[in-house]
């Protein structure tokens, strides 16, 4: 039976390896599988030269296993387990006596035991190194904190990253290395709000409560308001829009926060409701709620509610929906939205409103295929369809009076042959806006002519860097899906750190181009190259067969056009980093970060026709991509080629790419360099046994940082939140959560009892595939 088990291991891998050797890889698995055959071969034969055959094999892949990864632990594994155990079965006893009856085992079995014995010290070193730990340790405090930083009371966490700074910082100090590790369940709440039948797979808990005097105020995927006492998680109100959630095509559900406003403190003239929560819907609404009592504030637009649908072309229920908090500064409430991706190449417009918070009034509309006109819409009158959108959280600068936001992309994602010039220039950019009229100041586009869904995908965060020789300058710190960390003078939008236009892979699908150059910024986690050797899996079977894959996909880099063959997009379309972004901690002057490395396949599939119609096979007219907003056949009605998009993965469903596949990252702002950075997350919730290994998981949400010295992030696909080092990084405290924490925390001060607390939703994402839940949970220090 063993020579048959080694004898099929050896065909699968002598031809593989051959299919390999074609197509310029790898010698090693032909020889492998040469040397299993001849080993079950003399096995069936009862020939004691198989346990020398298979010494020789064993040492031969010790061998060269060290030359190509060296002595790290889990690309090892794949490379040896099937030949380790093997070589440990023939070495038992009852199978050499079976072989050579007459002779002692130690001298049938000697030389295989030597070679299985080095293979064990070569393991047991892997496993006392990680080599993808880079120890360092951050600076202290540089600046002095100011009170009410960024105009929000200190206590206080008034908008989707405390302020619209968008730095997600908090600057009190309770929390520190010291204590953090003291933290425990202070209150935590259901809300009720739970995936229903027909809902998209992409429904999500991607909330960021705010919390305003003693209120906590949060949302959930279908949109529901609730607020509760930020000191005992008690509810007082909850309000439900009541979203029409029945359209087949509706791309996500989800609700990234919501967004305050004080009309009394902006001097502003309002009939009811002096303050006001707004929410902007995933039916395309803007919603003005009293924060004391949930009621609608009828003195905004129509009873309490602005459509965000007038003007909008080519509409059908949920290709444009709200799924970010609107910003809200001197007096305009300002949203973009998100348009469905890769669905056809007529879709609504990417237009940018700003609407008076007081009475709902348009004030200005910037459509990028229109953008000297901001004027708004005349009656009757559409936006340009198909035009770059701003579907994540924008940041504001009211001092300097500009709005940023973060662009996406004009349809359709991966062939770009029919996008106008006119449009096409602030797509995949950080575009800078007079927040009074909406009329563009800047734009620095972070990919030129994108075919790889690169859009920018994090709210903006804004920073005034000391930096030597310069003094005081006020940046902007743009985090980015390839991993470039843009570093702007948020004045004129000009870098900071350079970012050459550097020369990048050639060749585009038919009737399309590319770029012949990308920028890639000096400040970058982006990952270096793929290569074969970087192939993985759980045996050397499916290594092999990633190997072979690899080998055949069009890849020569990154931004490797999209072709009909298949090209590997690496970084993937998940993004080094997504709308989670970065955390600053402006008082060291430091980045908290934590990029991803996950590759997808993009292939071009040509259509039949490249009509308008709605596509049966597609999300226009059916279902194959409920399970995730990455992944699956695209139609991409009216272009020449649907697409079709699938993570990177083996045929037994793991990563092609050998781990770590998530980190945390420390970046100094004033020298540019990563100080320090780590594996980040295990494997036990995506595992059958709960297994504690740490690999180092993707994560999607966004970490906040703290005065105190101590960062507080979810987000990794195993279900806890963890604190760390702000200076080292390093895990001080981690809390297991009920269900999937793909959202960003934020923390604020009770006024009731003087604690800090850190809230952390738990929902799960359709996506991911986390647990669902519905949790919001708070955790302070013992009383």
């Amino acid at each position: 039976m063993l020579a048959v088990i080694i004898g099929t291991f050896g065909v699968l891998n002598l031809v593989g390896g051959g299919w390999l050797i074609l197509l310029g890889g790898s010698l090693f698995y032909a020889v492998a599988g040469l040397a299993m055959l001849v080993t079950a071969v003399l096995l069936w034969r009862r020939h004691a030269a198989a346990l020398h055959v298979f010494a020789a094999l064993v040492v031969g892949t010790v061998v060269w296993a060290w030359a190509e990864i060296g002595a790290d632990w889990w690309p090892l594994v794949p490379r040896g387990d099937l030949i380790f155990i093997f070589g440990a079965l023939l070495a038992l006893p009852w199978t050499v006596k079976r072989l050579v009856p007459r002779t002692g085992w130690l001298r049938a079995a000697g030389p295989l035991a030597v070679a299985l014995g080095a293979a064990v010290v070569f393991g047991a070193v892997a496993l006392t190194r990680d080599v993808h730990n880079l120890d360092g340790t951050l600076p202290g405090p540089r600046n002095a904190l100011a009170a009410n930083l960024h105009g929000v009371p200190d206590d206080d966490w008034q908008a989707y990253a405390r302020s619209w700074y968008g730095d997600k910082f908090s600057p009190l100090t309770q929390l520190t290395p010291a204590n953090v590790g003291k933290l425990e369940v202070a209150w935590q709440l259901q809300t009720g709000d739970l995936k229903r039948e027909g809902d998209p797979g992409e429904t999500t808990y991607e909330m960021t409560p705010i919390k305003v005097g003693d209120t906590v105020y949060l949302c959930t995927p279908h949109n529901w308001v609730i607020a509760v006492d930020a000191e005992t998680g008690k509810e007082r109100w909850r309000f439900d829009p009541k979203i029409a959630t029945s359209a087949k095509n509706m791309q996500h559900l989800t609700c990234r926060g919501v967004s305050y406003w004080d009309g009394v403190r902006a001097g502003a003239s309002v009939g009811d409701c002096p303050q006001r929560i707004f929410l902007a819907t995933n039916d395309s609404r803007l919603i003005a709620l009293d924060p004391k009592t949930g009621a609608l504030c009828r003195s905004f637009g129509q009873g309490g509610t602005v459509s965000l649908l007038p003007g909008q072309p080519h509409y059908n229920q949920g290709w444009y929906q709200v799924t970010s908090a609107p910003l809200v500064a001197r007096g305009l409430v300002i949203t973009g939205g998100a348009v469905f991706d890769n669905i056809a190449t007529k879709v609504p417009s990417g237009v940018i409103r700003g609407y008076d918070a007081a009475s709902g009034r348009l004030v200005w509309n910037f459509d990028p295929g229109n953008p000297d006109d901001t004027a708004p819409l005349g009656a009757g009158k559409q936006y340009t369809p198909s035009s770059p959108n701003s579907w994540s959280t924008p940041a504001a600068d009211e001092a300097l009076g500009l709005v940023y936001l973060p662009m996406g992309m004009g349809a359709v994602d991966q062939w770009g042959g029919h996008r106008p010039a006119t449009t096409e220039k602030f797509a995949t950019s950080v575009l800078a806006l007079d927040i009074a009229t909406g009329k563009p100041r800047w734009v620095y586009q972070t990919v030129h002519h994108d075919l790889w869904d690169m859009d920018v995908p994090a709210q903006p965060a804004l920073v005034d860097l000391n930096l030597p020789g310069r003094g005081r300058v006020p940046a902007l710190v743009q985090s980015t899906k390839t991993g470039n960390l843009f570093v702007l003078d948020r004045r004129t939008g000009r870098p900071i750190f350079p970012a050459p236009e550097t020369p990048v892979p050639a060749g585009a699908a038919p009737g399309d181009h590319s770029s012949p150059t990308q920028p890639l910024s000096a400040i970058s986690l982006m990952p270096a190259p793929a290569r074969e050797k970087d192939m993985w899996g759980a045996t050397m079977i499916d290594q092999l067969w990633c190997r072979i894959r690899f080998r055949s996909l069009d890849y020569k880099g990154a931004f490797t056009p999209p072709s009909l063959r298949g090209s590997l997009v690496f970084p993937g379309n998940f993004g080094v980093m997504d709308w989670g972004g970065i955390s600053i901690d402006p008082v060291r002057q430091v980045i908290f970060a934590h990029p991803n490395y996950v590759a997808f396949v993009d292939r071009l599939v040509p259509r039949a026709d490249d009509t308008d119609g709605p596509d049966e096979r597609g999300p226009a007219g059916g279902s194959d991509r409920r399970g995730s907003q990455e992944a699956g056949y695209n139609p991409n009605t009216g272009a020449p080629f649907a697409v079709d998009m699938n993570p990177f993965l083996s045929f037994a469903g793991l990563p092609c790419q050998q781990p770590p596949w998530g980190y945390v990252a420390g970046i100094d702002l004033t020298t540019g360099k990563k100080v320090w950075e780590h594996k980040n997350g295990t494997i036990r919730d995506e595992t059958i046994l709960p297994l504690p290994f740490k690999l180092g998981v993707p994560s999607l949400g966004g970490p906040i940082t703290t005065a105190g010295g101590v960062a507080f992030m979810a987000a990794a696909i195993d279900d806890y939140v963890r604190g760390y080092d702000t200076r080292t990084g390093k895990v001080l405290w981690r809390a297991r959560l009920p269900a999937g924490g793909q959202a960003t925390p934020m923390t604020y001060r009770s006024t009731a009892s003087g604690r800090q607390f850190v809230v952390v939703v738990a929902g799960g994402h359709g996506s991911l595939g986390t647990r669902l839940g519905d949790h919001v949970i708070a955790y302070a220090l013992p009383k």
